[in-house]
């Protein structure tokens, strides 16, 4: 816990379905422990290969195609009062949840993000917190075992 008594879940969001798992686990989880949560949506820009250049017209769509997926991810989580904030930083998303989780009590993420292998137990990116984070953390299956 912060010097402020207040316990600090860090949650990372990319419109997944175990990543709104993640979310609701951290809202109920923070509402026990009369904590608040942080949901965290990282972005970058994609790849671009010689050629390829004109094809992105406007680089602000990729920061708000994050900040209008974080928002519906908020707006379906029953928070119930509790304090519920979102930050969308540019970033490669393993880095900047590790950077969240050093002002964190806990991280939570889903199993399975939207890219990579479905048949994988844990995705690179909770792999990655698992083996770095500085605070616990915490990787939510979904229900039924698989994708929702």
């Amino acid at each position: 816990m912060g010097g402020d008594g207040v316990f600090r879940i860090v949650v990372g969001v990319d419109g997944s379905a175990p990543s709104r798992l993640a979310l609701e686990w951290a809202v109920n989880e923070a509402r026990l422990r009369h904590g608040e949560v942080k949901a965290v949506t990282a972005w970058q820009f994609p790849p671009v290969t010689v050629g390829m250049e004109g094809l992105v017209h406007d680089p602000e769509i990729f920061p708000q195609a994050a900040r209008r997926l974080q928002d519906e991810a908020l707006r379906r989580v029953d928070s119930g009062g509790m304090k519920v904030t979102g930050d969308v930083v540019q970033g490669n998303t393993a880095g900047v949840l590790l950077k969240a989780a050093e002002n964190a009590d806990l991280v939570v993420v889903g199993s399975r993000g939207l890219g990579g292998f479905t048949g994988l137990l844990l995705g690179s990116i909770s792999t990655q917190l698992v083996h770095h984070s500085p605070s616990p953390v915490l990787v939510v299956r979904s229900r039924s075992g698989g994708e929702e």
